[in-house]
């Protein structure tokens, strides 16, 4: 399907390059993301704390958290949303693919 609204995937990198409960940090078209493997899942934020303008790739996954290293605001894998203080503000939330051991994401809106 063709048109404005059709989604453009970036391969990122492989599974096998995000550690277990970890996270790497790449870009996509200039946009700062980090990709992050909890479990069997895969998930993809912005890679800017919303509160301290940091790399959250530097940070600790634990859940579906993953904590910022500088002042230990927590971020919601899922939505983006932030858990523990001192953020206040959500990061974007980006749509992952995998295929084979490729690591695929999207910054279309959905």
């Amino acid at each position: 399907m063709t048109g404005v609204n059709a989604e453009t995937w970036e391969k990122v990198c492989e599974l096998g390059d995000i550690p277990d409960n970890g996270a790497i940090g790449v870009e996509v078209g200039g946009v700062p993301v980090a990709v992050v493997r909890t479990g069997d899942e895969v998930f993809a934020l912005h890679d800017v704390c919303s509160h301290a303008e940091v790399k959250l790739s530097e940070g600790e996954v634990y859940d579906h958290t993953l904590e910022c290293w500088l002042h230990g605001s927590c971020f919601d894998l899922r939505t983006g949303k932030p858990t523990g203080p001192p953020a206040t503000k959500p990061v974007n939330v980006y749509r992952v693919k995998i295929d084979g051991d490729d690591v695929y994401v999207s910054l279309s809106k959905e």
